[in-house]
């Protein structure tokens, strides 16, 4: 330890006020390995990669400020005359159905985390404190994927990892049926729970078939729109990959030459989204929808990043939130296939 740098160094505080005094050493010229021959460096600090909200690819998304719920209105029915519409004859809203409105409003949900943190360790670790706030927003955004997948806001016991009736309205809480249907109008939490149209896969294994189905009930207005894509589970995916016709990958037959993990199905592109229901019977693993269209995500315009220092002796508390709401839109605009 040399005391000309402790000498040094309390002349230096007493000049400035202050003092930072380094007492590690290099060692003697020869020699090498852990604590010989220079001081400790720290890499740059990272974290595991995140796979952020995959439905994001292509929905819609908005952006407010201060708001605590949203309202969505969709225009239905027809104006023209239902039995003959050619002419100049004046049939005012003689359509069928008429026309008329659908609306529903949702609340916006916030999530939240709280990172008690060493001081010592940020000083330490040369770039900590960035990465911990970008990997909160990852997970952030992991968090709001599932529940816009799998959660159901009214059953608020058992469904507290996805947000239960404090988290988004999940695509699984969404009715089924043949054709796709707008929910009831209103204001309660209870409104616009729309039927989605829903197959049901022919066997206890998918199929080629049961996709083809998928890509049928899809109405075509929306095959060629941009934007419209498969949402599909990992798991499902290495089920298709294993198809074969003739002894050969049916996705290789099909379009899928590069060889990837499915990467397009009939025409359209795949989107890998671990955040669906894993297949087994009665979950939805498959997606095929014009997601500019079928659903929206909204959020708030900021995303809260605070550092207390004062929480706990030695600690500095990251608190991080983040406000955000998401409804089906266009009913329409998207199919599912459930496991058989």
């Amino acid at each position: 330890m040399s005391y000309d740098l402790i000498k040094k160094g309390i002349a230096e505080a007493l000049l400035n006020g202050e003092a930072t005094i380094n007492l590690n050493e290099a060692s003697g010229i020869t020699g090498s390995g852990s604590g010989v021959g220079g001081r400790m460096f720290y890499d740059e600090a990272f974290a595991k990669a995140r796979y952020a909200n995959p439905f994001r690819q292509g929905s819609r998304q908005l952006a407010f400020n201060g708001v605590s719920d949203m309202t969505f209105v969709a225009k239905t029915g027809n104006a023209t005359n239902s039995t003959n519409p050619w002419g100049y004859a004046v049939n005012p809203n003689s359509g069928s159905p008429n026309i008329d409105t659908a609306y529903w409003q949702l609340p916006v949900r916030v999530v939240s985390a709280q990172i008690p943190v060493r001081t010592a360790v940020l000083e330490d670790v040369n770039g900590l404190g960035d990465e911990l706030v970008e990997d909160l927003i990852l997970e952030f955004s992991q968090n709001e994927a599932a529940s816009m997948a799998l959660n159901d806001d009214q059953a608020g016991s058992t469904t507290t990892s996805t947000g239960a009736t404090d988290g988004l309205r999940g695509l699984a809480s969404y009715p089924s049926g043949a054709t796709a249907a707008f929910g009831s109008s209103g204001t309660a939490i209870t409104n616009g729970l729309h039927t989605i149209a829903t197959v049901t896969q022919a066997g206890a294994s998918i199929a080629y078939d049961d996709l083809v189905n998928v890509a049928h009930a899809l109405p075509s207005q929306y095959w060629s729109m941009q934007g419209t894509a498969w949402h599909v589970h990992p798991d499902t995916i290495q089920a298709l990959r294993k198809l074969k016709a003739n002894g050969l990958p049916i996705y290789l037959e099909t379009g899928d030459e590069d060889g990837g993990p499915v990467a397009f199905m009939l025409g359209f592109p795949v989107v890998p989204n671990p955040y669906l229901e894993a297949p087994a019977a009665g979950a939805f693993s498959v997606y095929l929808a014009n997601w500019d269209r079928f659903l929206t995500i909204a959020d708030d315009g900021e995303i809260k990043i605070s550092m207390f220092e004062q929480t706990q002796a030695g600690f500095t508390t990251i608190y991080g939130e983040k406000r955000v709401v998401s409804s089906v839109r266009d009913v329409f605009a998207g199919v599912r296939l459930v496991g058989a």
